[in-house]
């Protein structure tokens, strides 16, 4: 399967991993603008697929010098597509997260990210034969199952004080 890359478009592509979920995780993401690309990513000691899914997406997005443009991001995580798509962040923000939404600390950085730009979510099948989304799979796991692994600082003291 062939995949165009609109011209005068950033296209991000993202994806998240964990192993055992909570476990040690990883994101990666690809920005594309014209014939320009760049792969980010990051390995964490302890998080969730959730998370990682998250921090590709608000990673990818601070990185951009240029705010106020188009940006279109692919995603397999109906998590996150969902949540803003289906403006659940909307409400989750208005209400303060009410009832212990998971995430806030990432979506809180999100929704201001995402102030600067206009963005458009669409879902791919994961671990299908989207070449992009598969190369950030590749990114995340790599990431995960590297050495001098980050800190998620917020998921662990979350964690922590659950014990």
């Amino acid at each position: 399967m062939h995949y165009l890359m609109i011209t005068n478009q950033l296209i991000i592509y993202t994806d998240g991993a964990a192993r055992g979920n909570p476990g040690p995780g990883g994101y990666g993401a690809i920005l594309m603008y014209g014939t320009k690309s760049k792969e980010l990513s990051a390995g964490y000691r302890l998080t969730t697929n959730n998370r990682m899914e998250l921090m590709a997406v608000i990673n990818a997005l601070k990185v951009l010098t240029k705010h106020h443009i188009s940006v279109t991001i692919y995603s397999d995580s109906q998590y996150v597509i969902n949540s803003v798509e289906k403006k659940w962040l909307d409400n989750w923000v208005k209400t303060n997260f009410k009832g212990g939404k998971k995430n806030k600390d990432l979506w809180l950085e999100y929704y201001r990210l995402a102030k600067n730009f206009t963005i458009k979510f669409v879902w791919v099948k994961g671990h299908a034969e989207n070449i992009y989304n598969n190369r950030c799979d590749e990114l995340a796991t790599t990431a995960a199952d590297g050495n001098d692994l980050l800190i998620d600082e917020e998921y662990e003291q979350i964690q922590n004080k659950l014990l």
